[in-house]
């Protein structure tokens, strides 16, 4: 499937007042295999600010500088009434503590809310499902400082959504929605603003989890969607364009398994025909029961295409939350220890010095599956096990298809020679994060 996908980059297609690119958007692909983030290959320079812009001030104090608003954030909050709940746990690595969620029984036909007074699902109104669900759903902020070759550092803003899955503070959104962020706040249904800190994002499956100093908050109830079925009624609650938090959309489960490509990261995800516009990245779908079923992060930004939102699935998602509560990163994933960019024009290829097209490793480290085979910075990538790299998804599906301890065969292009490595995968480490809640 090959269509252009609206896909919140919060941090990288900033806009400012009047339209115009900030610096920051990537002019071709790029990716992260178990390595850290690719800096440009020797002698190349950065890619170049667009013209056009209003000059961001440099940071002086912290409240003086210049916010160049970009709210771009892709966020879909659905809202359906609560089902029944049976608490679940789960312990984080914060010291041993565990963290209490609601997920929903197994048989949720036969369901009671989260406080264990019953409730017929089938009679909710969509009014009485919101006003359940909407405090589970929370407005996320973000601050972001960028640098220019002209301009220096300057700070942009994103928005998104989260949803809250635990009464003492645990938020899951989007990996893009504070992807780079400086700093990141939270804003409860009444209005009030925390501080959050990050505890761990996963940019495969496109999850982040958040954590507020509070207590006493409504969790969402963990839905399953592995029993999802086609025209099961969905409803989003977000905060299109940043500033509408709590808006309600409804729809049906479109489709289901749906394989999406999105930033060079190919996704299995649920299809909705509910409303999802930017701001909604990091919201919740959710089902008749009030259930979380979903938790949206993309949309076809095509001008003539309506109807067309995805989410991933909550199965999914809660998953890699545990694992990135539990050990700060999703574990036992494989990767060669290198950091790629796939270079598709000529522009790019004089940029960064190379003389054709393809991918490229920019970065390996050290000490990883790739240093220790011989693979070099500036290597062109042309196959592992026999299949042909073109783009940064091909080393992305051969990836999926191992395990840590696999080894795998490859051929790059080193200068004027072919050279052939056998690699073994270790496992992918957590990428370094430098979010943190400001004052």
């Amino acid at each position: 499937m090959n269509n252009n996908w609206e896909f919140d980059y919060s941090n990288r297609y900033q806009n400012d007042p009047n339209g115009a690119p900030q610096s920051g958007a990537p002019m071709n692909e790029n990716n992260n295999f178990g390595g850290t983030q690719p800096d440009p290959m020797p002698g190349a320079q950065p890619p170049y600010t667009p013209m056009g812009m209003q000059p961001p001030h440099k940071p002086g104090n912290g409240r003086g500088k210049r916010i160049a608003c970009g709210v771009l954030a892709l966020v879909l909050c659905g809202a359906i009434g609560f089902g029944g709940g049976y608490v679940g746990s789960m312990v984080a690595n914060n010291g041993g503590k565990t963290v209490i969620y609601q997920a929903a029984p197994a048989d949720s036909s036969d369901s009671s809310s989260s406080t264990g007074t019953p409730t017929d699902a089938a009679s909710m109104s969509v009014e009485e499902i919101a006003e359940k669900v909407g405090p589970s759903v929370v407005e996320v902020t973000t601050e972001t400082v960028s640098y220019s070759n002209f301009f220096g550092q300057y700070v942009t803003s994103g928005a998104g959504s989260g949803v809250i899955i635990s009464e003492d503070g645990y938020i899951i959104t989007n990996n893009h929605v504070i992807e780079g962020a400086s700093s990141i706040k939270v804003r409860l249904s009444d209005k009030t603003e925390y501080d959050a800190t990050l505890v761990g994002t996963d940019s495969k499956t496109d999850i982040a989890v958040l954590k507020i100093e509070a207590t006493g908050l409504t969790p969402a109830v963990i839905g399953d969607s592995d029993t999802l079925k086609v025209g099961e009624f969905a409803l989003a609650v977000g905060n299109p364009l940043g500033t509408l938090g709590g808006t309600v959309t409804d729809g049906i489960i479109s489709a289901l398994n749906r394989d999406i490509t999105v930033n060079n990261q190919t996704m299995s995800l649920l299809q909705t025909n509910a409303a999802v516009n930017p701001g909604n990245s990091g919201g919740g779908l959710f089902n008749e029961r009030g259930e979380l079923i979903g938790i949206v992060n993309a949309k076809s930004d095509g001008s003539d295409v309506e109807g067309l939102g995805f989410a991933i699935p909550i199965n999914t998602a809660m998953e890699v939350a545990e694992s990135l509560m539990t050990t700060g990163y999703v574990t036992g994933r494989p990767a060669m220890g290198v950091s790629v960019l796939a270079v598709t024009d000529m522009q790019t290829a004089m940029q960064y010095g190379v003389s054709q097209m393809g991918v490229y490793i920019v970065q390996v480290n050290e000490g990883g599956a790739a240093d220790k085979a011989g693979l070099e910075a500036g290597d062109l990538l042309v196959s592992i096990d026999g299949n042909a790299i073109s783009t940064t998804s091909d080393v992305t599906s051969i990836l999926d298809e191992h395990a840590v301890g696999d080894t795998i065969e490859v051929q790059v292009v080193r200068g004027k020679q072919m050279v052939e490595v056998s690699l073994t995968l270790q496992e992918s480490q957590p990428e370094t994060q430098t979010a943190t809640s400001e004052g």
